[in-house]
């Protein structure tokens, strides 16, 4: 992976954890939190979409998207654990 790849996986993070922040009221990380929660949730998509048969396709949006829709599970996950 060279500098150029981890800086667009990062940048990727970044948007993606901004987005579902913005979806998911009441979560605001901050840049590094922001970054962790997008590539976590990268890594939920990941797992989760081709087990259910979905595709969003390739390219840098189609990334930002997969993240943003897994840190948004992430970010529930993490309501629904706080108020349990």
């Amino acid at each position: 992976m060279g500098v150029e790849s981890l800086i667009v996986f990062l940048i990727i993070g970044a948007i993606a954890g901004w987005l579902a922040g913005l979806i998911v009221k009441g979560f605001g990380f901050g840049l590094i939190g922001n970054i962790v929660v997008g590539i976590v949730g990268a890594f939920i998509a990941g797992w989760l979409f081709p087990a259910l048969g979905i595709s969003l396709g390739t390219g840098i949006v189609a990334s930002i998207i997969h993240a943003a829709i897994g840190a948004i599970i992430l970010l529930v996950l993490i309501r629904l654990v706080k108020q349990a």
